[in-house]
């Protein structure tokens, strides 16, 4: 991309999520994301805190559990539903307000254990952090280092969920299980909500933030066939949404998948007249509550 001027110095280049400069500097677009605590739900029941992954790098989890398991110690394990963010790679959180919220809706309503991600960001963090920040997230999700795990979570049913770059993530770990496995956990089912692969003019800002990509063929971009023929789970769901640019890459993802020999059961959602991720912005609207009612009961057909 030709060099732009600013009050600011010479723009190297110009993304959807920032800028870099000809300094070395690079400039998020968006302001910085409200993060809110914790907290126990007196109407709901529902209680969240927040755990340490790891400190270096740093990762971090908000676990949620619904009602039954905060109040009735004996009651029946619940499935885990393991959620990552999206964002671009670059912002949100696992403790903003819209996936707070979303992930206290999905503990209440499907009656799961949750536990919500917060990896690592570009720049501070350059990809494949946050992937392997992920798969990190995973492994002492299974290895159950967290009381509120190993107490009330079933890990023979795991549901690896994801929106936007969150459901590029989740595709990831359901392949690398698929191929070395991961011992003390059984995903059962993958969910990809509006997920971003290769194929847009974005993938100029993902080589961008993985310097150590492989190119358009890199597997994290463009799931590999024999990725997708061993993905490690039993059903996967994936939503795409009619007015959203990637539309289209979620859709070749479902045909790809149901070409190339995996004997699971994927199903494809289209979410008609909305944008991308409109249920974070809006989750009490019919087409928010619908795409809710559907991954609820995704889960509880576990």
């Amino acid at each position: 991309m030709a060099a732009m001027t600013s009050l600011d110095g010479e723009i190297l280049h110009e993304f959807p999520f920032f800028r870099v400069y000809k300094d070395g500097r690079i400039h998020l677009l968006t302001p910085p994301i409200e993060k809110i605590s914790p907290s126990e739900d007196l109407a709901t029941g529902l209680r969240s805190k927040d755990a340490v992954i790891s400190t270096d790098p740093p990762v971090h989890a908000r676990i949620f559990i619904p009602k039954a398991a905060a109040s009735d110690h004996s009651c029946p394990k619940l499935p885990l539903l393991f959620y990552l963010h999206g964002g671009g790679f670059c912002i949100q959180s696992a403790f903003s307000r819209q996936h707070h919220g979303f992930a206290s809706i999905m503990a209440a309503e499907a009656g799961c254990v949750v536990v919500s991600v917060e990896y690592g960001l570009f720049p501070d963090r350059p990809l494949p952090g946050c992937y392997d920040d992920s798969w990190a997230a995973l492994e002492w999700v299974a290895a159950k280092q967290d009381p509120w795990i190993a107490e009330h979570a079933d890990l023979g049913r795991v549901f690896v969920v994801g929106n936007s770059a969150g459901a590029n993530i989740s595709h990831t770990l359901a392949a690398r299980i698929g191929s070395v496995g991961l011992p003390g956990i059984k995903v059962v089912g993958v969910v990809l909500v509006h997920p971003y692969f290769g194929g847009t003019n974005d993938d100029r800002m993902w080589f961008y933030m993985c310097p150590s990509n492989s190119g358009p063929e890199d597997p994290r971009l463009k799931p590999a066939a024999a990725d997708l023929a061993r993905l490690g789970c039993e059903r996967v769901l994936v939503f795409v949404a009619e007015r959203d640019h990637l539309m289209e890459v979620g859709v070749r993802y479902v045909e790809k998948l149901k070409k190339s020999g995996w004997r699971g059961a994927v199903e494809l959602v289209i979410n008609e007249g909305e944008g991308h991720c409109f249920y974070l912005s809006d989750p009490t609207s019919q087409d928010a509550v619908q795409l809710k009612d559907k991954l609820v009961s995704f889960i509880k057909q576990a």
